[in-house]
């Protein structure tokens, strides 16, 4: 993957122990891009002008016209911005540590500190939801939008409703970790690069998530910079799908799949938005059961014996003693073969 015609060149991606292939780019109007879709598959959409109204969205725009409310600004020591659940810091963890710290901004102060940052600076990463608390022009840019295309999407998808559009402004050479997310996203590039690198939902066993109830629930354990072989022996056997998003360019991520996100370095700032759908209802369950569903049973059976148990240390040692002797190291009769 060689990008050096569009702005970027290989040499500046970092490099990890797995492999990958580059995700599909196609033209929307390509049938191949909505069987994709319907797969519940990724795809690059080269021309879909869903944002093409807020392609002029750099940082002297958005403070002139995001207006003058506090926005949500996350800052951290380093260049990893990982998610977590304070609602489960306040239920279950309370001696975790959050590894970001949230700061209320308004923009304009936002991108000041952004232009004054310097190396060894803590890191910041704005991330709002477009709503009414946005300036008139930013407003105006945002009904533009290719509104059109995408509820023909949600449509022939059977989706549910748009949830959020999250603004996202971050330095060069942030880093989302790589967690999944239950809706429907796609994800659109307005200033800069990202690197997206995704793993299929089957990969849930490689990629080690925390526990339901911990804060950073639906994240990774594992450190792709660092990682530990010794602790996650599967991550040895990750192969993932990539590409790296440039203006105007769209990335659906199917509900489920694993990604991470990388702000290309010495590219400057970027400016993305993504758009979230909850998945549709299933009208028929088919078998066998896709890993999206599999991945989804397992996460309902570890909330639901969290509510019953409600001490999250009694969670682990009940499914021990359900699965170790009972379905570890043997076939099921009739099964030989077929594991």
């Amino acid at each position: 993957m060689n990008g050096s015609a569009s702005g970027w060149e290989k040499r500046q991606l970092n490099k990890y122990f797995f492999n990958t292939e580059p995700i599909p780019r196609l033209s929307c109007h390509d049938p191949l891009a909505e069987e994709l879709i319907a797969q519940e598959k990724p795809v690059v959409l080269t021309d879909t002008k869903l944002c093409d109204s807020a392609l002029k969205w750099d940082l002297d725009y958005l403070a002139e016209n995001m207006g003058s409310e506090k926005y949500m600004v996350f800052v951290s020591k380093d260049n990893k911005f990982k998610y977590y659940d304070e609602a489960k810091i306040r239920q279950y963890s309370s001696n975790f540590i959050p590894p970001t710290r949230r700061v209320d901004m308004s923009f304009p102060e936002f991108v000041r500190k952004l232009k004054e940052w310097k190396e060894g600076d803590e890191r910041i990463y704005l991330q709002q939801g477009l709503n009414n608390t946005v300036g008139q022009a930013i407003v105006m840019d945002f009904l533009q939008f290719n509104w059109e295309w995408l509820n023909v999407l949600q449509k022939k998808n059977n989706w549910g409703p748009l949830t959020s559009n999250l603004l996202l402004v971050g330095m060069e050479s942030n880093i989302t970790p790589v967690h999944y997310d239950e809706q429907q996203n796609f994800f659109c590039q307005l200033v800069g690069y990202k690197r997206c690198i995704l793993f299929a939902p089957e990969y849930y066993d490689r990629l080690y998530p925390y526990p339901v109830y911990h804060p950073h629930d639906r994240q990774s354990q594992v450190d792709f910079e660092n990682p530990d072989f010794e602790r996650f022996p599967g991550m040895t056997h990750l192969e993932g799908v990539e590409t790296v998003l440039g203006p105007g360019e769209v990335l659906h991520i199917p509900m489920y799949w694993w990604h991470q996100i990388e702000s290309l370095p010495n590219r400057g700032h970027t400016v993305s938005v993504n758009f979230w759908y909850k998945g549709g209802p299933t009208e028929k369950v088919e078998h066998p059961l896709k890993p999206q569903q599999k991945l989804a049973v397992m996460r309902n059976i570890e909330k639901m014996l969290l509510e019953a148990l409600k001490d999250p240390a009694e969670v682990g040692p009940l499914l021990r003693a359900l699965v170790i002797g009972r379905y570890t190291g043997q076939v099921a009769e009739g099964q030989e073969g077929k594991l």
